[in-house]
């Protein structure tokens, strides 16, 4: 059973889907300032300043968390269906994260769909990836992370970068990613009643902003159920057992074990989509983080 802290998530994504659904014809900015909002849910981290950089080209924000190792970053790269949400509204998730792994944190604010569709965001990624490369911070000491849509690109920027032959990074997190621009997963249907914010017809037209008129639903870079994940660095992935991308997390990490990649796997019961929004509020959330940040210190070469 969820806590009464992670309950407050539920409420908030009632509370969106039901003036969605008020309103069908909503415009996007309208759902943009709605999904804005979401950072509410997070606890301001204590002992962390920002700083707004430019990322070669890319408007990106530093988490800095008080003694953070300068040279170890987490390249965190916010959710929204490709179309919503920035660097802001996932500064505090991101600061909490890095807080915790003790490194600091790099959220770019990629290019949004419909107007950028794929592989706009990807690209903005990679050059987020390189600029850090060239302030000095090797690749193994650099871990990607994200939430639902930046689950995605966390491990699409990884694929990208062992396409063109670099460097790749120590570690991929993903917090209820979503991976399936086939929108093929039997939980986005069996657990359309527990998750109170995914459903299909939203994936769906998400799927359509994000690709454009060009982009396939089974390129590899743009849905990585569809790529060869050898060679990929160890792989964190969480998901609550309520949402309806549970099965793109169980199907990922099923095709990356079986390449000989280092899978890890938790499935939060009770939880809701990226229910790490709660951190500093809710035990499940903090949990979570803490899970990942002692997972994700070795990797990154931090006692």
């Amino acid at each position: 059973m969820a806590s009464i802290q992670s309950d407050a998530l539920r409420a908030r994504f009632e509370l969106m889907t039901s003036r969605s659904t008020a309103d069908p014809e909503m415009d996007l900015q309208t759902v943009r300032d709605m999904q804005e909002g979401l950072h509410l849910e997070t606890a301001e981290p204590e002992r962390v300043s920002y700083a707004e950089v430019d990322a070669d080209g890319v408007p990106a924000l530093w988490c800095l968390p008080d003694g953070a190792a300068d040279d170890r970053v987490l390249l965190y790269l916010h959710g929204g269906g490709f179309v919503t949400n920035s660097m802001h509204s996932h500064r505090k998730l991101a600061a909490h994260l890095a807080k915790a792994t003790g490194a600091r944190a790099l959220v770019p604010d990629y290019r949004l769909a419909p107007e950028n569709p794929f592989p706009a965001q990807l690209e903005d990624a990679v050059s987020a990836f390189r600029w850090l490369l060239a302030q000095g911070v090797r690749a193994e000491h650099i871990a990607t992370a994200g939430d639902s849509a930046g689950g995605n690109l966390a491990t699409g920027v990884v694929l990208k970068l062992r396409e063109e032959g670099g460097p790749l990074p120590a570690a991929i997190v993903a917090f209820s990613p979503w991976y399936d621009m086939e929108n093929r997963g039997a939980t986005i249907d069996t657990n359309a009643a527990t998750d109170v914010l995914v459903q299909r017809l939203g994936l769906e037209q998400m799927v359509e902003m994000f690709l454009g008129e060009h982009g396939s639903p089974s390129d590899p870079l743009a849905n990585p159920l569809h790529a060869d994940l050898a060679g990929l660095p160890p792989m964190f992935l969480t998901v609550g057992d309520q949402e309806a991308l549970l099965d793109d997390a169980v199907r990922l990490a099923k095709k990356a074990t079986t390449a000989g990649v280092d899978v890890t796997l938790e499935v939060a019961p009770g939880m809701q989509h990226v229910y790490q929004w709660m951190a500093g509020r809710a035990p499940e959330a903090t949990t979570a983080i803490a899970d990942v940040a002692a997972w994700m210190r070795p990797k990154l070469g931090l006692a």
